[in-house]
């Protein structure tokens, strides 16, 4: 990719989660923990107990206080709403976990500073995603290790896609997924995983599928489709007058997701192990 759009896909991230896609996670963080919790037990529990952790974009912070029981954790995130209520979230829970507001691809981390790297959705962000690992790779101590969760691709997760494509009949200016932008799908392609984390110094690399049940309220359904993903970042530009149509129609494109007053969908997804070397 032409650096220039790469830089420019980088800053618009940056913006997105600092802006409209940040506070919508900080607004439903109580229905995205409940969501992803089957996910973020199986990593949690993925993660060697003790040492020091590190939690790549730890958004509100449910990963980083829940490993916080076992291990000494820190998170960091490039969303300083997202920080500020993971911050709050440790306080409540009474742990220690800190937090640290910047970008993990060029952070000047101390070098062997944790044992071990993990993260729940936060990786497939970077713009140099080989630059990003070899930053982690130094922030972790020789033979540490590296835990992920990242999503497959977009058509084997076609609830992540029902409400951009249920809508772009009457929302011309969705934004765009491309493959090879940063974004939710960035890390679909198993064999390009390998590739930017040999490149980015670590070893011993398992790609596995995994495929996760997650399940939300029904009545919780319109708030996320309208908060989250290419439609959220530009939903408080529909007018008032169409609103109410772009809600109808893409709630009833989820009919085949829900089961009485639950909506169910499979999450396709990636579960990654590595080591420093």
């Amino acid at each position: 990719m032409d650096r220039e759009v790469k830089e420019a896909d980088v800053a618009e991230e940056a913006s997105h989660w600092n802006k409209t896609a940040g506070r919508a996670w900080v607004e439903t963080q109580d229905l995205v923990d409940e969501l992803f919790k089957p996910i973020e037990e199986a990593l949690v529990e993925s993660v060697p107990a003790g040492g020091r952790v590190l939690d790549v974009g730890c958004g509100t912070g449910a990963t980083t206080v829940a490993v916080a029981g076992r291990s000494e954790s820190t998170g960091i995130d490039v969303s300083e709403p997202m920080v500020e209520a993971a911050r709050a979230r440790a306080e409540r829970a009474g742990v220690a976990a800190r937090f640290v507001r910047a970008d993990a691809e060029d952070h000047a981390f101390e070098p062997g500073s944790f044992d071990t790297v993990m993260s729940r959705f936060g990786v497939m962000f970077f713009g140099d995603p080989v630059r990003a690992f070899a930053n982690l790779r130094r922030a972790t101590r020789d033979g540490g290790a590296l835990r992920l969760v990242v999503w497959r691709d977009a058509e084997e997760n076609p609830f992540m896609t029902t409400a951009e494509r249920a809508a772009a009949p009457l929302v011309p200016n969705i934004p765009e997924r491309r493959p090879d932008a940063p974004g939710q799908f960035a890390f679909a392609d198993a064999d390009r995983v390998r590739g930017i984390l040999g490149d980015g110094g670590w070893g011993d690399v398992e790609v596995r599928p995994a495929d996760v049940e997650c399940v939300m309220p029904e009545k919780e359904l319109v708030t996320y489709i309208t908060r989250f993903g290419p439609l959220g970042l530009v939903m408080h530009e529909v007018d008032e007058a169409a609103r109410e149509e772009v809600v109808e129609t893409v709630r009833a494109a989820f009919g085949p997701f829900v089961h009485g007053d639950e909506v169910r969908f499979t999450a396709a997804l990636w579960t990654i192990a590595a080591r420093a070397v």
